[in-house]
């Protein structure tokens, strides 16, 4: 998805690790963290999110996060109705 396309790239990182404590935000380790991928838009990332969560649910500790990549590069754009 693009401009090319009509949608305006809205790019979301997902990425997950073990914890130190139950609901921190703290690493155990930095160098295991699973980096999940980088997606256009929040629905490819929430899906990737949902599976990588679901599938590491045993473990109390494992916790993966979706980072608004956009919000980031651009912090002073604002898009109605996008996540």
């Amino acid at each position: 998805m693009s401009e090319e396309d009509g949608k305006k790239q809205l790019l979301h990182l997902v990425f997950g690790g073990e914890l130190t404590k139950l609901g921190g935000t703290e690493f155990r380790d930095l160098d295991a963290l699973d980096i999940v991928g980088i997606y256009p838009d929040y629905k490819s990332a929430e899906l990737a999110w949902k599976a990588k969560a679901q599938a590491s649910v045993d473990n109390a500790h494992m916790r993966y996060f979706v980072v608004h990549l956009h919000r980031l590069l651009e912090p002073d754009a604002k898009v109605a109705g996008q996540n």
